[in-house]
């Protein structure tokens, strides 16, 4: 056993910190492409926990931190890499890129206090990438800014750093320089570059706390270094001041630089706020702080399934400390942040205990055994059958629950079917722990169309699932097409006649009703009118015949879509002393009901949303465009209180919206993004209803 410095011990590989402030925990984020995982992987080389091959020394190839889905090849994973550099454990998230994933961007978010933001320096900054940038600014995430592919072709280091500037601000300030095979630090000396070096200077100095120093410099005072340094330290932990770090992630060059500055200026987890804590009731919890001593608080940030060890749970400590075998308190609640629509059958409110399994730190696939896991750092737990993504381990006597991270809606419904009849018993069951590790997949069992519709993020995202559900639980399903729960109503008033008369020996049957049907107005329900007078009909009938009619609605009257929106009136009928019945009844108000629709006729209705969609203001008009195309009613537009970008907002029926999270994103180039709420149903026009297939 090594110990080094900083509280972080290395025993047979895995770094195991003893104290937070010993620890950090960095999220790697970028667009797709922008070569996150190949400098994860140089970071590791330069700490000696690769070798130059990308392996571990004991040969196991951790390149491929997550699994790579074979059609796309993305990462779509989050990924663990831990190191040890000067004495501080350093645990690096490695993110997705592609957009369909950012559920996994926010886990990581969630569980890192700082991150470093990958550009390429042969792309630039286009949409996906401006858009990243915004979720890690919505959590405050305090950033470095890492230019890779410095040694591409196309590269051009300064225009990128211009880019960035331009679209992020002009505290992203370059650090260092590349010039040649070397770095220059602009910090502790100009070295020829006076004009970068005094543009970084100034940034720090107007972000020190001391107020001084900005005269002194400007009158020509020197600045001392280590003030300098101390500084930027500073403001990068803010996450005021976001410096730029070249990278060449083939010769190594600026990783080691990158590394110390993780370490100097990244905050530890004692420094960034903890998320907010409740009482499983609902209730504020009490004040927690990153202690290892405190009360066990712990968030699952990934869920996976392993065919050897079972269900693996990522998990961050926020406070307390995890030990293996150790009963905890498993609660997900996020019905209270999500409206009441989220957990619905895919991720339902619970509370349990469950006995922890095998206690590990991570490195790609390869789990390493733990004894003790801290506050402020990460580890995997083994076995914990009932953990999904956001929920809290806690201790048992007194449990807790932590406000989850804003999961992202997903927008794209895909239904699907089993090939064979023996797969649908495991679909259920691979659906359940689908959703436990994903919590942007919502699974609907739709009672109307009697299908199963997975919501999803994107079409990558829905491949990644499929292939994963054929995968991991061998369902083999087929993607058809989703059908939208039509509805039907009467074009106009009408009567009808229902007559339900049987004679078989014995009792018969004998119920004969006359009834008046008018359309309401959409929305309006139904209501049913007893106008029967004389006693033409006894009264216990009278219900029965209503029974009949709400059946036969729900049933379709003459296209198979439920009836809706109408009154009926009873005005006459006739029973048997001896023949007529409940049922007899019901059969005729069913009758006379489809009688009434074949001299009414009736029209279908489709359910409509409003859509919002946020957009830059150049593709203004082409959405607007295109959402007319749809059908829809462009209510308006408004800022969406970011420069340059608007909010377009428009009623748009389900029918054109199936496939419009994939449309849009095309359509786009992916710079804008939608919401969507049910606001009723309206008239299909007939040249659009003639085109429908039976339900």
């Amino acid at each position: 056993m090594s110990r080094e410095p900083g509280g972080v011990t290395a025993q047979d590989g895995p770094p195991v910190a003893k104290r937070p402030e010993a620890i950090r925990n960095v999220v790697v984020v970028g667009a797709a492409g922008a070569g996150k995982t190949t400098l994860v992987e140089r970071l590791l080389v330069v700490a000696g926990v690769l070798n130059r091959a990308g392996s571990t020394e004991d040969g196991t190839t951790v390149c491929d931190f997550e699994e790579v889905e074979h059609r796309h090849r993305r990462s779509v994973g989050l990924a663990l890499a831990p190191l040890v550099h000067d004495g501080v454990k350093i645990n690096l998230l490695d993110t997705p890129g592609y957009v369909d994933f950012v559920g996994e961007v926010r886990a990581g978010l969630r569980a890192a206090d700082c991150a470093l933001f990958v550009l390429a320096a042969n792309e630039g900054v286009d949409e996906p990438t401006r858009a990243l940038w915004r979720e890690c600014a919505d959590v405050a995430m305090p950033r470095v800014v890492v230019i890779t592919k410095v040694d591409h072709a196309r590269a051009d280091v300064d225009g990128v750093v211009e880019q960035a500037r331009a679209a992020f601000g002009e505290r992203v300030l370059p650090v260092h320089l590349r010039e040649g095979g070397r770095l220059v630090d602009l910090v502790t000396g100009d070295h020829g570059h006076e004009a970068q070096r005094a543009a970084l200077v100034e940034g720090i100095i107007e972000e020190s706390e001391d107020e001084t120093l900005m005269e002194r410099y400007v009158g020509g005072g020197e600045i001392d270094t280590g003030l300098l340094l101390h500084d930027l330290e500073l403001a990068v932990a803010r996450g005021s001041l976001h410096p730029v770090v070249p990278v060449d992630s083939t010769s190594g060059a600026g990783a080691r630089e990158l590394l110390d500055l993780m370490v100097s200026a990244f905050p530890s987890p004692l420094e960034h706020p903890l998320p907010k804590v409740w009482t499983p009731a609902g209730g504020p919890g009490p004040a927690i702080a990153c202690d290892p001593a405190g009360p066990l608080v712990a968030e699952v940030v990934k869920t996976t399934t392993d065919p050897y060890l079972g269900r693996v749970s990522l998990v961050r400590v926020f406070s307390g400390t995890v030990l293996p075998d150790a009963t905890v308190h498993v609660s997900g609640h996020r019905s209270g942040w999500a409206g009441g629509e989220d957990p619905a059958a895919s991720h339902p409110d619970h509370d349990e205990d469950e006995r922890i399994g095998s206690l590990s730190v991570p490195l790609g696939r390869t789990q390493r055994t733990a004894a003790a896991v801290v506050a402020g750092d990460l580890c995997a737990i083994g076995r914990l059958s009932r953990a999904e993504t956001t929920d809290t381990l806690s201790a048992v006597d007194t449990p807790l629950v932590l406000e989850p991270w804003q999961v992202p809606d997903p927008q794209l419904p895909v239904a699907i079917q089993v090939r064979t009849t023996s797969d649908e018993d495991r679909l259920g069951s691979g659906l359940q722990r689908l959703a436990a590790e994903d919590p942007t997949l919502r699974v609907e069992h739709h009672e109307e169309t009697h299908q199963v519709v997975l919501w999803t993020m994107g079409e990558a995202h829905a491949d990644v699932l499929l292939d994963r559900l054929a995968g991991r639980y061998g369902v083999d399903v087929d993607e058809v097409e989703l059908r939208v729960p039509l509805r039907a109503t009467f074009a106009r008033p009408a009567t009808g006649h229902g007559r339900h008369v049987k004679q078989s020996g014995g009792h018969g049957q004998y119920a004969v009703c006359s009834i008046e049907v008018e359309p309401l107005p959409q929305g309006g329900g139904f209501e049913f009118v007893d106008r029967v007078v004389g006693g033409a009909l006894p009264r216990q009938f009278i219900a029965s015949v209503e029974k009949g009619v709400r059946a036969q609605m729900a049933q379709g009257v003459a296209d198979g879509y439920p009836t809706v929106d109408l009154r009926v009136t009873l005005t006459d009928g006739k029973a048997h002393s001896v023949d007529s019945s409940d049922m007899a009844f019901q059969t005729a108000g069913g009758l006379a009901l489809r009688d009434a629709a074949t001299r009414a006729g009736t029209c279908l209705l489709e359910p409509v949303d409003e859509v919002e969609v946020r957009v830059s203001d150049a593709l203004v008009g082409t959405i607007m465009g295109d959402l007319s195309a749809r059908r829809g009613k462009v209510l308006g537009s408004e800022p969406a209180g970011e420069p340059g970008m608007v909010v377009i907002r428009a009623h748009v029926p389900q029918l054109e919206l199936r496939r419009y999270a994939a449309e849009l994103r095309s359509l786009a180039h992916g710079s804008a993004s939608f919401t969507r709420a049910f606001v009723g149903y309206e008239r299909v026009p007939e040249q659009v209803s003639a085109k429908l297939p039976a339900p």
